[in-house]
């Protein structure tokens, strides 16, 4: 009976001075863990990084700068307003995903993190936005990063720099002639992908971007979904691989094709979509916009997104020019 007793006690002062060391060792982990998030705090916070608004349609908003007087607050108010009733033409239509969601005064963006290029740009044109004014001149506009991105996010001129690839407009610049805010804004190197430039972006990626300004004579309203594609490719082994080159020292993501997807409505209400996918290479300036217009649901299941889901495709008059029963 007292070998039991002294088992017993011999646990009890092991079970002790285990708990004990486990409470202390934890102690210590947490108080290294608060110094190391103190640290990354006090890092951080040396780095600028600058808010743009989220989601205004859910009342995310962030503000660009604190606003302290009464006279500031309500511009800032009226500002953020103007914004998410922009955002909500833009978007009447649906969003193709919610990943990053940057909203801008005329366009809005969802941005991919990982290789440093948006995953889609989502734009609303009419012919009396398109219509330029004398104050607005591109020649003011400079290619800079985009600061409400995070730093570790973020490309940058360098990342261009020598690399053989244009920066590329995903929301064309033409696209946003109403104030010049709104065609700096399409600047932002977010707002940018890499892409070749002799014989595409500055040829029949820019025959594509003038065909969608052009739609607005045919189409009260016009929305547009841009964005790059990385497609698959076989290879002599037989098998496909999925390979793409990355530029300067953020390893910027160069796709290997763009898509572009569109929807204009009539005065009446009736709505057409057209859908192209273009290689991010140089194309015969002579062949014909059609020859790139493909399905809009393979585009989807290649980027992982739903284009216009609020619209039923049944819902539509034609899809790239025929009309739905001929499909």
């Amino acid at each position: 009976m007292n070998g039991i007793k002294q088992v017993a006690f011999n646990l009890t002062i092991l079970s002790s001075v285990g708990l004990g060391g486990w409470y202390l060792g934890k102690l210590s982990e947490q108080k290294r863990y608060s110094n190391e998030k103190d640290n990354e705090t006090s890092i951080l916070s040396r780095i600028p990084i600058r808010s743009m608004p989220g989601l205004p349609l859910f009342g995310t908003i962030s503000a660009a700068t604190s606003l302290t007087s009464a006279e500031s607050n309500r511009e800032m108010g009226s500002k953020v307003s103007s914004i998410a009733t922009r955002v909500s033409q833009i978007m009447k239509f649906g969003f193709p995903g919610l990943d990053h969601i940057r909203s801008y005064e005329d366009f809005v963006l969802s941005y991919d993190r990982r290789n440093k290029v948006a995953h889609w740009v989502f734009e609303h044109l009419t012919k009396e936005r398109l219509q330029c004014k004398n104050e607005v001149d591109r020649s003011k506009c400079e290619f800079k990063p985009d600061q409400s991105i995070h730093p570790f996010f973020r490309s940058d001129n360098t990342d261009y720099k020598g690399s053989g690839y244009d920066r590329g407009h995903l929301a064309a610049a033409g696209n946003h002639k109403m104030e010049q805010n709104h065609m700096e804004q399409t600047f932002f190197l977010s707002n940018m992908a890499p892409q070749v430039g002799v014989g595409f972006n500055r040829d029949s990626w820019n025959r594509l971007e003038k065909h969608v300004r052009k739609l607005t004579n045919v189409y009260k309203d016009v929305y547009v979904c841009t964005g790059p594609l990385y497609l698959p490719k076989k290879e002599p082994d037989g098998k496909k691989y999925v390979r793409y080159e990355v530029i300067g020292v953020n390893h910027v993501a160069v796709p290997t094709h763009f898509y572009k997807v569109i929807v204009g409505e009539t005065n009446d209400g009736k709505l057409d979509m057209e859908a192209f996918v273009m290689p991010n290479a140089p194309i015969d300036d002579n062949a014909p916009l059609t020859n790139f217009q493909v399905p809009p649901e393979n585009i989807e299941r290649a980027a992982g997104l739903l284009f216009f889901d609020k619209i039923s495709r049944n819902k539509l008059s034609k899809v790239n020019g025929k009309r739905i029963g001929l499909l």
